[in-house]
């Protein structure tokens, strides 16, 4: 189901991820099972699980990107102020 935007200039959902997590979550879940049949390996699954879940929308926000901005603000990107007398 194609959810269309309020605002036009909007990204895309499809369901409750963008069109470009969609994306990424297919291939990698394609090639996961791949390495599962293959390799009998469980981690690529685990992972493209991990990121499906962490990239689920609501109101235009996801887990990863929060958790992205907040590791941001606290240990790379603090902001200084300076005082001026």
């Amino acid at each position: 189901m194609y959810i269309y935007p309020d605002n036009l200039k909007a990204k895309a959902t499809l369901w409750l991820w963008e069109l470009r997590d969609v994306g990424i979550i297919g291939v990698c879940l394609l090639l996961s099972v791949f390495a599962l049949a293959q390799l009998h390996l469980f981690v690529p699954i685990v992972f493209t699980a991990l990121y499906a879940f962490l990239t689920i929308r609501f109101e235009d926000t996801s887990i990863l990107k929060f958790i992205l901005n907040a590791a941001a603000f606290f240990i790379g990107k603090q902001q200084t102020y300076k005082w001026r007398s």
